[in-house]
Parts: structure tokens; sequence; C-alpha cells
């Protein structure tokens, strides 16, 4: 498959995700898409990058969502060189008075 096939799907993807308007249409979405464990990695994922980005340490983020150090490691590496996506939705979600 080329490049560029991969790209448009993604795309569609994601305007996909955009057109949800509601916390449960985005709930109900994502467990029709994804499997139990790709959630659960997922938001595993989100929970270690909002402890990260909140400053806890290593062994907090450890004990609080059971993540692996590599799970842990791979997502600060995303906070320090990724796409800034992590923290563009933590800083939307602080504007609309979320967690983040």
């Amino acid at each position: 498959m080329n490049t560029r096939g991969k790209r448009e799907r993604s795309e569609e993807l994601y305007k996909a995700i955009l057109a949800l308007e509601t916390e449960e249409e985005c709930i109900a979405f994502f467990e029709d898409l994804c499997t139990i464990g790709e959630l659960s990695a997922m938001e595993q994922r989100y929970q270690v990058a909002r402890a990260l980005h909140e400053g806890k340490i290593y062994s907090e983020i450890l004990a609080e969502t059971g993540a692996s150090s590599a799970t842990i490691s791979r997502v600060n590496r995303s906070l320090m060189y990724g796409n800034n996506g992590y923290h563009l939705v933590f800083e939307r979600m602080k504007e609309r008075g979320g967690e983040a």
C-alpha cells in the first residue's frame, strides 16, 4: 500500500472523530472502533501523559496507573519531542474548565 493511500484513510478517521459532538457519542464510537485492550492502552497512556504534565515522578505514575516504565518513558518522549498533541489537548481542556 502506498503512503498516500494510508494518509487519506487516516484523515478520514480524524474527520470522523471531529464529527462527534458529545462525550457519549465519543464513547460509543471508540467502543465500536477499538477493542477493550486498545481502549485501555490509550486511556492509560493519556493518564500517564496527564500525570507527567502535572510534574509527577515515575514512581507516582507507576503506582497510580499501573503503566510500565517503558510506557511512561515512551509517553514522556512524546511530551518532550512529539507533535505537541498532548499539550494542545491539556491547554484546551484547561481553557474549557476540564481537568488538565
